[in-house]
């Protein structure tokens, strides 16, 4: 038995690096928000061989053409991100829980946020899970799932901090997320390894974008920077993270549609890399 673990280890091993690589979709913060059609978005995405997008919430009615729109065009909204509150009494918009029916069967998962608190002085870990519990069972009786979404300033603002409340609340159909630009935002770019150990296995959504690490610049495109994405996914990978892999696009300048094209380009040579 002993002498067949090394040969079964190998097999695994090379089965894994074979797999397939993980759908790739953008940010509507890179798409023109704001300015395209949900019918230009589409469509550009698609000709740039994206597999889809994620949308900032904003209404049902907008939801609804988002996902007609999407749907005609063969392509997914991987991601529908909403804020939830841990000190109101209202905790999400409560126009929110009608727009969910939109999102009935599909694979969209609630990419959802604890946002910043006044009194910074004590916990609201207790208020986070009731949040992730709350929306997770929203979703799920639409048969969707949730992610915890970590930002720089909010309560939740690290991968580390959306994995711990994401255990707390013991729900089978929420996970955490890992977000590159935030990690680095919140000082916590030095200890990825440890990070992805921890949040990988328990990570529904992961994001990137380039960062130029030794500049202190934390969302370029990804043909721009020095961090190195084909040893961030390969790590990601082994961490054990299966989900879909979001660019994020806040903030970048120039032309949506070149910015798109270049990032394009890094990530199938990356993604080739990883996944031959």
């Amino acid at each position: 038995m002993s002498r067949l673990l090394p040969t079964l280890g190998f097999l695994l091993a090379a089965l894994w690096a074979h797999a397939a690589p993980p759908e790739f979709f953008a940010f509507d913060n890179g798409v023109g928000r704001g300015s395209w059609t949900p019918e230009q978005q589409a469509k550009t995405l698609k000709d740039l061989g994206y597999d889809g997008i994620s949308y900032n919430y904003t209404n049902p009615a907008d939801l609804e053409v988002w996902v007609k729109t999407f749907r005609e065009h063969g392509l997914k909204i991987f991601g529908l991100y909403v804020h939830t509150y841990a000190d109101r009494p209202e905790p999400v918009d409560p126009a929110f829980k009608e727009a969910l029916r939109h999102l009935k069967g599909s694979d969209t998962v609630i990419w959802m946020t604890v946002s910043t608190v006044k009194d910074k002085s004590r916990s609201y870990d207790d208020e986070a899970v009731r949040n992730v519990r709350m929306m997770a069972d929203l979703a799920k009786e639409q048969g969707l799932r949730v992610a915890l979404y970590p930002h720089a300033g909010f309560y939740v603002a690290s991968a580390a901090d959306s994995a711990r409340i994401i255990r707390l609340a013991g729900r089978d159909n929420a996970g955490a997320s890992i977000n590159l630009c935030h990690e680095f935002i919140t000082g916590n770019g030095g200890r990825l390894d440890e990070t992805l150990r921890d949040v990988g296995p328990v990570a529904t959504m992961a994001s990137i974008n380039g960062i130029n690490v030794a500049g202190k610049k934390h969302l370029l495109r990804l043909d721009q920077g020095d961090f190195d994405l084909a040893a961030y996914l390969a790590k990601l990978r082994d961490a054990g993270y299966k989900g879909p892999v979001g660019l994020q696009g806040y903030s970048i300048p120039g032309d949506p549609r070149e910015n798109l094209a270049a990032s394009m380009k890094i990530w199938r040579r990356a993604a080739g890399t990883v996944w031959p």
